[in-house]
């Protein structure tokens, strides 16, 4: 990228960090890819820079990141909401629920209605008022932790960009 203008560079650094800066703050929905938009922004940067020895080296270690943070993600959520006595099902009726209402309505909509979903479910499965309460909180409180772990990976990723930069 050495042999190309300074306002080229300067256009393709600027770019890249909206693009990643975009990718971690709609991290705030969960079904919004951030941290594939903040990947998708470190591979156009290493494609119209060229990829270094270094460069493979930070794009590599991004990529895991990625991948560790979406894997997680839904990992952490129904983690919570199993330990509370969620039934499988239910967890993957309120997922598909959730981006039903997403796609048809907006995020906003799909995060409302995922843990009514699941609160219904449970309820239909048997579990008390309580019961399908505290699973259904305990959802919540996964989806806090894969927000906070999403964000700190979000945050690394951008930082091992700013170094490989």
């Amino acid at each position: 990228m050495a042999d190309l203008p300074t306002w080229i560079i300067t256009s393709i650094n600027i770019i890249t960090l909206i693009v990643m800066l975009f990718g971690l703050f709609g991290l705030i929905m969960p079904v919004f890819p951030g941290l594939v938009i903040i990947w998708l922004a470190a591979l156009g940067f290493g494609i119209l820079g060229g990829f270094s020895a270094g460069g493979w080296g930070f794009f590599i270690v991004i990529t895991v990141l990625m991948l560790i943070g979406n894997i997680s993600d839904g990992i952490l959520m129904a983690k919570k909401a199993l330990e509370h006595g969620a039934a499988k099902a239910s967890l993957v009726l309120a997922a598909i629920v959730s981006v039903l209402v997403s796609l048809i309505f907006s995020p906003i909509g799909g995060l409302i209605a995922a843990p009514i979903a699941l609160y219904l479910s449970e309820k239909n499965q048997g579990h008390t008022k309580e019961e399908a309460t505290a699973i259904t909180k305990g959802l919540m409180v996964g989806w806090g932790w894969a927000f906070v772990l999403r964000v700190a990976i979000g945050i690394i990723m951008i930082i091992l960009w700013t170094i490989w930069m």
